[in-house]
């Protein structure tokens, strides 16, 4: 497809060709810089803007992915149509300007507070996406493995795991911190030396911090910070953060820490220490308090190098087992707290190993009160604003938050939250009955309002002798998974191009098709008739579980991914059935 193609009508662009051709030049950039060859990176990444199909796919992600796609900056422009998005196609390019962003203000979840936000017009946008597909994989091969906000394939989830890891098996010292306004003031000159391009993209970027902020007409020159609300902010401010877990890694190495009464090895020193960061939001965890407190002060002094500081009011040292400083156990990390209990004897877990010991204590991660609170606010909301609604509007408006919040902590011990929420949110519920008929007899209301659903015979929803009934959704029926997470491996990155291991861990991958990937996530990258691990460059094939000819249907419920060896072996195995099924 050659760069002056336009021939496509927006909803005939083959999608699919576009994300490999992209994919294939983000993979090339991420191998040069893993082995600090900036000269392809730079030469790629030349490559990889000037792409029609790279373009495109700016282009859609900000005019049909991005949730704040209806959204419009200074220029009013929004929601564009399929032939608006492939003249935008043809206008991207580089340059040394930027309109200024447009200031709104959005509450904090839970607080009185409000963040700004800076929205860039369309066209930055866009740029600003197309700028990311180059960039991001160059800092993908060089970012610390304990970096998880903001990065593709990487959650708050794997942070949390990370944290687990930490410190499961050991009472620990932890400074939880975070960066007081991270987006807002970070020093220009620091960053565009750290992000060290070629020079008309380091233009280009100058040009969108130095941009400036229009708020109600009238406009401030912008000489610190990243605009929150621009495509790529986050990776900027993930790029000013980076070459923090290594600072601490090299502190601790001069540490003279002991064992049994020998001073241990640097990378046996390295091991002890723990530095686990999303975005502006960290914890540093270590067995010594003294380590914790100069680490604290290294962290401090490392920020200020690049306009930033810690902010007093939500950065605290705690102990996981112990009261400290007069504050109770444990300590809150991206919504959750991490917590010890000392147990008896024979109620703890074990160290693991051939020489296991009993910990005399055990740890648990729960939703912090603090989120817990902000979610039954909420939920509380939503009752009180659907006063004159009816019970399916009321329904439909708390479901996709109940599953949305229980989805998020379903990976953790919140069986018990899950339990006290719901049985907080029957009293508000039958409340709201009662205020729409305070004359009716409690039985009706009963019959009314909830029904018997299997075993539970108190479910909020209406009719179920209707064609779509409506029922909300319990906390509790959200399936805890604790045991089965499995956090993403070291410094890895979906831009590495092991095929097999982003597709069973995502369910998608840029080189093969999306029922492919998805089967490979939902059998978790293993081949279901000779049960090993699919490898890269191994040859698979699809299959029908239930072949066509014995009753098998062709949907996807009735597929399965298999080696191409192992489909052989079972094609022959099913033909036998189908003989043995003919002739009996």
């Amino acid at each position: 497809m050659s760069e002056l193609t336009t021939t496509y009508e927006w909803n005939q662009i083959p999608w699919r060709k576009l994300e490999r051709r992209v994919f294939k030049l983000q993979k090339q950039i991420y191998r040069a810089s893993q082995r600090g060859d900036n000269r392809t990176v730079h030469k790629l990444q030349k490559l990889l803007m000037k792409s029609w199909a790279a373009k495109c796919l700016a282009v859609r992600r900000v005019t049909q992915e991005n949730t704040g796609k209806k959204t419009a900056g200074v220029d009013g422009v929004k929601a564009l149509s399929p032939e608006a998005r492939i003249e935008l196609v043809g206008q991207l390019k580089l340059g040394n300007k930027a309109r200024p962003t447009r200031r709104i203000w959005i509450p904090k979840p839970g607080k009185e507070e409000k963040r700004p936000l800076g929205i860039p017009t369309m066209y930055d946008r866009a740029v600003q996406a197309l700028v990311k597909l180059a960039l991001e994989p160059e800092w993908e091969a060089q970012f610390e493995p304990n970096s998880y906000g903001f990065r593709p394939g990487r959650s708050a989830h794997d942070a949390i795991k990370a944290t687990w890891d930490n410190v499961v098996h050991k009472p620990k010292y932890v400074l939880d911190a975070d960066i007081a306004k991270c987006f807002d003031k970070i020093n220009h000159s620091v960053l565009l030396k750290k992000v060290n391009t070629f020079p008309k993209l380091r233009r280009q970027i100058k040009a969108w911090l130095k941009a400036g902020v229009m708020e109600n007409t009238q406009f401030s020159e912008t000489e610190e910070g990243t605009p929150q609300g621009g495509v790529i902010s986050p990776l900027l401010a993930n790029i000013a953060l980076h070459g923090m877990e290594e600072m601490l890694n090299q502190y601790i190495e001069t540490v003279p820490l002991r064992s049994g009464g020998r001073v241990i090895s640097k990378e046996q020193k390295r091991k002890t220490l723990a530095v686990i960061r999303y975005a502006d939001d960290f914890v540093v965890i270590h067995p010594e308090l003294k380590v914790v407190q100069e680490c604290q002060e290294k962290i401090a002094k490392w920020l200020a190098e690049i306009g930033l500081e810690l902010k007093p009011s939500k950065t605290r040292l705690a102990h996981t087992l112990e009261e400290f400083n007069g504050e109770q156990a444990g300590f809150n990390f991206l919504g959750f707290n991490i917590r010890q209990f000392r147990v008896g004897k024979h109620h703890s877990g074990k160290t693991g190993g051939k020489r296991s010991k009993l910990l005399g204590f055990k740890t648990l991660i729960r939703p912090s009160r603090d989120n817990i609170k902000a979610h039954w606010e909420a939920l509380t909301k939503i009752i009180n604003g659907c006063k004159a609604g009816t019970q399916s509007e009321l329904i439909q408006k708390l479901n996709p938050v109940i599953k949305g919040w229980a989805n998020y902590f379903s990976v953790v011990n919140s069986k018990e939250t899950y339990n006290d929420l719901d049985n907080l949110l029957w009293q508000k519920l039958r409340a709201w009955v009662n205020r729409r008929h305070p004359t009716k007899s409690a039985s009706w209301k009963a019959q009314k309002y909830w029904k018997r659903i299997g075993n539970d015979c108190w479910r909020f929803a209406t009719k179920l002798e209707s064609d779509d009934p409506i029922i909300l959704v319990k906390h509790q029926e959200t399936q805890i998974k604790q045991t089965e997470y499995v956090k993403v491996k070291g410094e890895k990155s979906p831009f590495d191009g092991e095929l097999v291991y982003w597709s069973s861990r995502m369910g998608k991958h840029p080189q093969c098709s999306k029922t492919v990937a998805s089967l490979l996530k939902k059998q978790k990258g293993k081949c279901p008739h000779c049960g090993l691990y699919f490898r890269d460059g191994d040859l698979w094939e699809k299959d029908h579980k239930i072949p066509r000819a014995l009753g098998g249907k062709g949907g996807y419920e009735n597929l399965q991914l298999l080696h191409r060896h192992c489909h052989d072996e079972k094609t022959r195995n099913d033909l036998e059935l189908i003989r043995n099924e003919r002739y009996a």
